[in-house]
């Protein structure tokens, strides 16, 4: 029921044009304050299409008479300020008389990002991928009090897959090996993957035992398909690996096993 009240509210907020975050600000009174903030362990938050992500944001706050509570944390867009983000609580450890640790659980289902934004026209699911910032509302004991906008930033990014097939197998020395493969990433609006266009993805290569290194680019097609060919000069593996982007997250495929003959 909480998510169902929080889509109504923040359904509300994008149809009276919410469209750019809002500006790093905080307000209170007295001493308190977050002086540290790290999202998802300091790593990117990395969606699929089926299984529920929960990552924790864990607050260093301080204030003289110590840490009472904190009553909201809550994460948005910071481009178009949506936030299909449920904030299931927060826990507390105190380590001194000023200082608390305070790490907070946060919920993002993809099969609710759709319907978040289902009443605004020209909705697009996948927009809220991209640069995220966290706000969060604390209390001290003496009854100071902060709400602090942009306590941090974060990526929230859609899941990717990527293949690699090499052929043929065996191949002769000085032969040519083709070397495909597909690159994917995760669509929220129908919950299925779909092929990424027009991205550079490195071809590497490594010997038994060895690391891998790239030996040349390519680009995916209209079907996220990628291609290339190479001279087999020693046995080994072939991979694709794919860098990322600010909304899709990295990605390198399992390697592909040759023996050149």
């Amino acid at each position: 029921m909480h998510r169902r009240i929080a889509a109504l509210a923040a359904v509300g907020a994008v149809a009276a044009a919410v469209m750019v975050a809002p500006a790093a600000h905080a307000e209170g009174r007295g001493d308190i304050r977050v002086t540290k903030t790290v999202v998802n362990d300091g790593g990117s938050v990395i969606v699929g299409i089926k299984n529920v992500k929960r990552f924790p944001i864990t607050m260093t706050i301080k204030d003289n008479s110590g840490v009472k509570k904190v009553s909201s944390v809550s994460a948005i867009n910071r481009t178009n300020g949506h936030g299909p983000v449920d904030y299931l609580g927060t826990t507390c450890r105190k380590t001194s008389t000023t200082t608390s640790v305070c790490t907070a659980t946060m919920e993002f289902d993809p099969s609710w990002i759709d319907s978040y934004g289902s009443g605004n026209e020209g909705w697009d699911a996948n927009a809220v991928a991209g640069h995220w910032q966290v706000d969060a509302t604390v209390h001290a004991n003496d009854g100071d009090y902060w709400i602090s906008d942009s306590i941090a930033s974060f990526k929230m990014k859609r899941a990717a897959t990527l293949t690699t097939d090499a052929a043929p197998e065996p191949v002769r020395k000085g032969g040519t090996l083709t070397v495909t493969g597909k690159l994917s990433r995760a669509n929220w609006t129908d919950l299925k993957y779909h092929a990424f266009t027009k991205q550079v993805v490195k071809l590497q290569y490594k010997k038994p035992g060895g690391r891998y290194s790239t030996v040349k680019t390519a680009t995916t097609d209209s079907k996220g398909h990628l291609r290339t060919t190479v001279k087999a000069a020693a046995s080994g593996s072939w991979r694709w690996a794919f860098l990322g982007t600010n909304t899709t997250m990295k990605v390198v495929s399992t390697g592909d096993a040759v023996t050149v003959k």
